[in-house]
C-alpha cells in the first residue's frame, strides 16, 4: 500500500503545474513536470533499474531517493487508533548511504538524461499491533507492523548527474593512491562503507585500480572520468 510519505513527495515534485500517476511507454510514472519524468523510490534502486534504463532511451528522468535522517516511531493501540507512545529512533541515515543503493545502479548511472536526487528527510513512522509484511517485534513478544510513514520535513536535497558530482562526497587530501581503509578513516565511516564507495566509483569510471599495498587494493582518480 502506498505510504503517506510517497504521496507527499509525489505532490511536492509534481507541484501545481505537473501531473501525477502518468502512463509513459507502458510504465506508470509517479510525476511528470516540465517534460521530466520523476520517479520516487523509497525502496531499493535495483527494483526500478530496468524501468529507468528503458525510459532513458527517450526521456529525461529524475530519480528521487529519500534517505531517512531522523525518524520518530509512534505506537498506536490499534490500526488507525490512538497514539500510546512515541520515541525517536537511534538509527540515522546520512548522505553516504546513497552508495548502498548505487551498488545496484551503476549500469544506469550516470546517464546524460538522468538526474539522481537524494533527499535527507525526517519522518514519522506509525506502528500498530498485528502481523504484516512490514512488522517489528517489540517487548514481551508483541509484534507491531508499520501502518504508515509520513513526511515531517525535508532536511536537505542533493543532485547527482555525473561521476564528478559523486566525487565531491569524497574527503579532500586523499593520497594520490589510496585504499579503502584510508578512505574510511577520512570519512569517519566503517570500512565496508568505503568499500562500497570504491566499488561504485570504479564501476562508473571515476577511480581505477592501480595496484596493491599488501592485501589492500589501491585506487587512484581516473585520468578520464565518466561524465
Amino acid at each position: 500500500m502506498e505510504t503517506s510519505l510517497h504521496k507527499q513527495l509525489k505532490a511536492l515534485y509534481a507541484g501545481d503545474d505537473g501531473r501525477q500517476e502518468v502512463v509513459c511507454d507502458g510504465f506508470r510514472i509517479d510525476a511528470v513536470r516540465g517534460g521530466e519524468l520523476i520517479e520516487i523510490q523509497h525502496g531499493s534502486l535495483a527494483a526500478i533499474r530496468d524501468k529507468i534504463r528503458r525510459l532513458l532511451a527517450a526521456h529525461r528522468v529524475r530519480v528521487v531517493k529519500p534517505i531517512v535522517a531522523n525518524k520518530v516511531i509512534v505506537k498506536l493501540d490499534r490500526a488507525g487508533g490512538e497514539e500510546v507512545s512515541r520515541r525517536r529512533s537511534p538509527k540515522r541515515g546520512v548522505l553516504l548511504d546513497v552508495f548502498d543503493e548505487l551498488v545496484y545502479f551503476t549500469r544506469v548511472f550516470p546517464h546524460e538524461r538522468l538526474t539522481l536526487e537524494v533527499l535527507l528527510v525526517d519522518i514519522e513512522e506509525r506502528r500498530c499491533p498485528g502481523r504484516g509484511k512490514r512488522r517489528r517485534r517489540r517487548r514481551e513478544g508483541q509484534e507491531y507492523r508499520v501502518e504508515d510513514q509520513r513526511l515531517v520535513a525535508v532536511a536537505s536535497r542533493h543532485e547527482f548527474a555525473s561521476a564528478a558530482d559523486l566525487m565531491r562526497l569524497l574527503p579532500r587530501r586523499l593520497p594520490r593512491q589510496f585504499h579503502t581503509a584510508q578512505l574510511a578513516e577520512r570519512l569517519q565511516a566503517p570500512r565496508w562503507t568505503a568499500q562500497r564507495i570504491a566499488y561504485c566509483l570504479r564501476h562508473i569510471g571515476a577511480v581505477e585500480v592501480v595496484g596493491k599495498s599488501g592485501n589492500a587494493i589501491l585506487y587512484s582518480y581516473a585520468k578520464r572520468q565518466a561524465a
